[in-house]
C-alpha cells in the first residue's frame, strides 16, 4: 500500500479491477476536478488488478490499497480502512461516471444530507452505455427495494455516491460483492440517514464489463430477501398457515381427508420459522438492528420452546390413540418436532462471531 499523508475533506474512492483502458482517463479527470472547483480531496485506488492499473495510479501519485482480493464490496471495505476524508466519494473507474459532477455530491453532504446518491436513468444516457437486460434489471430491483424498505431512491445500484464517513462507518457495511450497493442503501434507511437522489449522465464504459447480470442481480435480490423475511417468509407463510387451518375446521370439498389442509399448516409454519431463523441471521452476521426480536429473544429459549413443541406434539399423540382425526394429529406432533429441533437451529444462528 503506498499512501500521500495529508488529511483532506474528501476521500474518492475508485475500485478498480483489470481498468487499464480507462483508468488514466478517469484520474485525469478527477484531478482537473479538485484543481478546478479547489477542493481538498485524497484519491485512492483500491486494486485487484492482474493489469497495469496499480502503474498507473502510481503514475498519477494517488494512495495505492493492493489488496489483490476480488469483490466490489470488498475494494470499498479494503480502501475505507485507510480514508482520511470526512466526506467519502464513490465511482467505478471505467469512464461511465462523470467526474465532474463530484462537487454536486459534495454539496448535498455540506448541507445536511448524509448520503447523496446518483441516478441514471434521469438523463438520456449516451448510447450503449446501459445493455438492455440492465435498463430492464435496474428498475425491477430498486422498485423492489423500495417496496421492501420504503425508500424513495429510484436508482439504487448507481455506483456514484458520497456519504459521510462517520455515517458510513455507523452502517457497518458486510458484503463482499456487489451487493454492498443494496446493503448500504437498506441499511441508510434503516438509521435514518438523510438521502438525496442527484441526476448524473452516464457513458458508455470503456474496457470490458466485469458485471454478470444474472448472478449480479441475484445478489442483490437475495440480500434483499435476507434482510426482509417479512416478505420472503413470513407472510407467504402466515398467509399458508392460516388458510390450511381455516381448510381444516371449515369442511367442504377439499377438505374431505384433511390431506390438502395439514401439508398447507405444516409448510406455513415451516416458513414462519425460517422468517424468524432469517432475521436472526441478519441481526447477529449481518449487524442488523431489531429491537423487536431482542425483546422476543428475552422469551424464546430453547427449553420454553421445547416445552411447548413437546406439549403439542403429546396433544397429538394423545389426538391420535384416540382416534379423532389422524391427520389432524399427525399434523400437531410435526409442529411440536419442528418447534423442538427450531428451536435448537435457532440457538445456533444466534451464536456470534469473535
Amino acid at each position: 500500500m503506498e499512501r500521500k499523508d495529508d488529511h483532506s475533506e474528501i476521500s474518492i474512492i475508485l475500485p478498480c479491477r483489470n481498468e487499464e483502458e480507462s483508468l488514466d482517463f478517469c484520474l485525469n479527470q478527477i484531478e482537473k476536478t479538485i484543481k478546478k472547483n479547489n477542493l481538498s480531496a485524497e484519491i485512492i485506488v483500491s486494486d485487484s488488478s492482474v493489469d497495469k492499473s496499480p502503474q498507473i495510479a502510481q503514475k498519477h501519485g494517488v494512495t495505492l490499497v493492493k489488496h489483490d482480493k476480488e469483490g466490489y464490496g470488498i475494494a470499498y471495505l479494503e480502501a475505507l480502512k485507510i480514508a482520511r476524508g470526512k466526506y467519502i466519494f464513490m465511482a467505478d473507474c471505467d469512464g461511465t461516471y462523470d467526474f465532474k459532477e463530484i462537487p454536486n455530491f459534495i454539496y448535498y453532504l455540506r448541507n445536511g444530507y448524509d448520503l447523496a446518491i446518483g441516478n441514471r436513468f434521469a438523463f438520456k444516457m449516451e448510447k450503449g452505455a446501459m445493455p438492455y437486460l440492465h435498463k430492464l434489471g435496474n428498475p425491477i430491483l430498486s422498485g423492489t427495494l423500495r417496496m421492501f424498505f420504503g425508500v424513495k431512491i429510484r436508482d439504487s445500484h448507481c455506483g456514484m455516491r458520497a456519504i459521510k464517513k462517520k455515517s458510513l462507518l455507523n452502517l457497518n457495511l458486510q458484503t463482499a460483492g456487489m451487493e454492498f450497493a443494496s446493503e448500504m442503501i437498506v441499511k441508510s434507511a434503516r438509521n435514518k440517514l438523510k438521502m438525496r437522489e442527484i441526476p448524473i449522465h452516464y457513458y458508455k464504459r470503456m474496457g470490458e464489463s466485469k458485471l454478470k447480470p444474472f448472478s449480479d442481480a441475484w445478489k442483490h435480490m437475495r440480500f434483499m430477501l435476507l434482510y426482509s423475511p417479512l416478505f420472503l417468509f413470513f407472510i407467504p407463510g402466515t398467509v399458508l398457515f392460516l388458510t390450511g387451518f381455516l381448510l381444516m375446521i371449515w369442511p367442504g370439498p377439499l377438505t374431505k381427508n384433511l390431506f390438502l389442509p395439514a401439508l398447507t399448516i405444516i409448510t406455513g409454519y415451516q416458513l414462519i420459522v425460517f422468517s424468524v431463523f432469517a432475521k436472526t441471521y441478519s441481526i447477529v452476521h449481518l449487524k442488523e438492528q431489531s429491537p423487536a426480536m431482542d425483546k422476543l429473544y428475552k422469551y424464546i429459549t430453547i427449553e420454553r420452546a421445547s416445552i411447548i413443541g413437546i406439549t403439542v406434539a403429546i396433544l397429538g399423540v394423545i389426538i391420535y390413540s384416540l382416534t379423532f382425526s389422524p391427520i389432524a394429529s399427525l399434523t400437531l406432533i410435526t409442529i411440536g418436532v419442528q418447534t423442538i429441533f427450531s428451536s435448537f437451529m435457532l440457538s445456533i444462528l444466534g451464536i456470534k462471531e469473535k
